[in-house]
């Protein structure tokens, strides 16, 4: 049977989806290959300007971070910075594949750390409420970046939807696991994500990092009751 709730408690470093998509990161890299190869190519310097706009993008949006915000916070300069990069757009789509490599390194150690599918959706579940003092503050990282290309740079978006994506395949992957018939687990995992994304935006809003972890029990008791009923869907 699946682990029952418990209270949540201070995660590890890198047990929150803020740090994985936002946070410098360095363990990550080293451990996912093509991230690796980046960095045995003596390519730290791209590395650290990635890692920078990643968390400027992140903190304060991608249309109010300039140029010169990331020059400072990677403290590479300007010329060697347009050597990588020719775009503030070119910097967007590097950080989005940081992201990307750093979400499947994440998936991995689920994989690794919870034997059944049910745990593992618990476990996205608890990243969620893990999550919630950097979410009160700044948001959800792939909800807050979609949300501002969304409005005008839909050329923009339609390469940060990715970030939606690789979650939807992989929770649709659990509910298939578990033995839904193929066309339901898509809808299935679009329903766990929005759930979180509502709550996301609630905690957000709200300023109150409480409205997560409060919320943590619905989420444990709507994926169980969902995959509860796996005989009759």
């Amino acid at each position: 049977p699946p682990p029952p709730p418990h209270p949540i408690t201070a995660p590890p470093p890198t047990d929150t989806y803020t740090h994985v998509l936002s946070s410098a990161a360095s363990d990550v890299y080293k451990r996912q290959p093509s991230l690796r190869v980046m960095a045995s190519r003596s390519d730290k310097t791209r590395l650290r300007i990635v890692q920078s706009a990643n968390r400027l993008f992140y903190r304060q949006g991608y249309n109010r971070t300039s140029f010169t915000d990331i020059v400072e916070a990677s403290g590479v300069p300007r010329g060697n910075i347009y050597y990588y990069f020719k775009t503030k757009e070119e910097i967007l789509l590097a950080t989005i594949d940081y992201r990307l490599d750093a979400i499947t390194v994440m998936f991995e150690e689920w994989d690794r750390e919870h034997r059944t599918p049910v745990e593992r959706l618990r476990r996205f579940a608890r990243m969620l409420v893990n999550s919630r003092q950097s979410t009160a503050e700044y948001g959800c990282p792939m909800g807050s970046l979609n949300t501002e290309l969304g409005k005008n740079q839909r050329e923009l978006q339609e390469s940060a939807v990715a970030l939606f994506d690789r979650f939807l395949e992989y929770l649709s992957l659990q509910f298939q696991e578990i033995g839904f018939r193929p066309e339901l687990c898509r809808n299935y995992a679009i329903e766990l994500l929005a759930r979180g994304q509502g709550l996301n935006v609630m905690t957000h809003v709200m300023h109150d990092p409480e409205i997560l972890n409060r919320s943590a029990e619905a989420l444990y008791d709507w994926i169980d009751a969902v995959c509860a009923n796996k005989k009759i869907s």
